[in-house]
């Protein structure tokens, strides 16, 4: 790693530790100016692009899913460290499955297995929205559903 400072091409590891998420943070230090920086490395995965409905493309963007569940969990007691998790959760399992597209109703379908399990409300806020309930009825029947597998 190059220094920032002096741009000298060896710069030693003072302290290594882990971040929140996937990251190291890494304390180095100049062995010709002698001053220190940080740096973080993160291991780069490839994009992956989610499949509008549209059938238009564009790149996953773990920030979107958070607003989202932000929006179904607003006044409810989740906290914002399990969001976070839900989050952190979804993107590890998109990463996992080695698929470089993936529907977006796969995603939906995962946030909404993930608010299931953290707050009922949320999960049928979030519900409500992505399924577009037309009337009534269907509405009822999704809360059927969630009173039988509850």
């Amino acid at each position: 790693m190059r220094c920032v400072y002096c741009n000298c091409e060896e710069t030693r590891v003072v302290d290594s530790r882990p971040t929140e998420g996937n990251a190291i943070r890494r304390r180095r230090e100049c062995p010709e100016c002698n001053r220190r920086f940080t740096t973080y490395e993160k291991v780069e995965t490839p994009p992956i692009l989610v499949i509008k409905k549209d059938g238009s493309r564009q790149l996953f963007d773990p920030n979107k899913v958070r607003q989202g569940i932000i929006k179904a969990c607003e006044k409810r007691p989740v906290t914002s460290a399990q969001i976070d998790q839900l989050v952190s959760e979804i993107e590890k399992q998109l990463n996992n499955s080695l698929n470089e597209e993936v529907m977006s109703n796969t995603i939906g379908e995962m946030v909404m297995k993930g608010l299931k399990e953290l707050d009922d409300v949320a999960y049928v806020r979030f519900a409500s929205v992505y399924r577009q309930f037309k009337d009534i009825n269907t509405f009822m029947q999704e809360l059927n559903k969630l009173l039988n597998d509850g």
